[in-house]
């Protein structure tokens, strides 16, 4: 028995830690615990789903430009895209300050467009964000959003092969109070996959 115990007797290492500790010299060491403060160090902060569409966030003001769209309509005001419900959506609002069209462009437009993840889509559509518009006068569209780059978001409708297809796209341009975020509503003839836009704004962050 005097062998047994002498090969299981501690090294003078655990016998100091244990002295230092007053832990019985037949444990071995405590594990030092590490601070919350340390640990959440760490762990890197986890992406959230709509990280991507981050560079959209803020007031805009959107100019539209006449000649570069079949609407034909003149328009100045501001949109805002903001985080909702706790950060698991992405709201779209705006307002017009001045419009002036032909009688088919409603100068009295209001929609919200509502931007949200759902990872169970991508089985589906390729695309686990997604979006939902709707107007005053009736619209709704389901769009699958890309984000073909850093500073670009396409937003593709989703709907019956012979229906036609509409696309939007947001893509900022530079950096800094400089920074100019460009808009555009495009879209085809049904059956067709050829896009024009109907119109195209641009303006700097408010």
């Amino acid at each position: 028995m005097r062998n047994i115990a002498l090969r299981h007797k501690p090294s003078a290492a655990i016998l100091a830690a244990c002295t230092a500790t007053f832990t019985p010299c037949s444990s071995p060491p405590p594990f030092r615990l590490l601070p919350l403060s340390a640990l959440s160090r760490r762990i890197p902060p986890r992406r959230t789903p709509l990280a991507s569409l981050h560079f959209l966030l803020g007031t805009w003001i959107a100019s539209t430009n006449p000649a570069a769209g079949t609407s034909g309509a003149s328009a100045l005001g501001t949109y805002t895209f903001s985080l909702d419900l706790g950060g698991h959506a992405l709201q779209r609002t705006g307002s017009l300050d001045s419009c002036k069209g032909p009688k088919t462009f409603d100068c009295n437009h209001h929609d919200q467009l509502t931007v949200f993840p759902d990872p169970h889509g991508a089985v589906i559509h390729g695309s686990s964000l997604f979006a939902l518009y709707l107007d005053n006068e009736g619209h709704v569209i389901y769009y699958t959003l890309t984000t073909p780059d850093p500073h670009t978001a396409v937003f593709d409708s989703q709907g019956p092969a012979t229906a036609p297809k509409f696309r939007l796209v947001y893509h900022l341009e530079g950096d800094g109070s400089k920074a100019v975020m460009t808009g555009k509503f495009q879209g085809t003839a049904p059956g067709s996959d050829e896009y024009h836009s109907y119109l195209e704004w641009s303006g700097t962050r408010q």
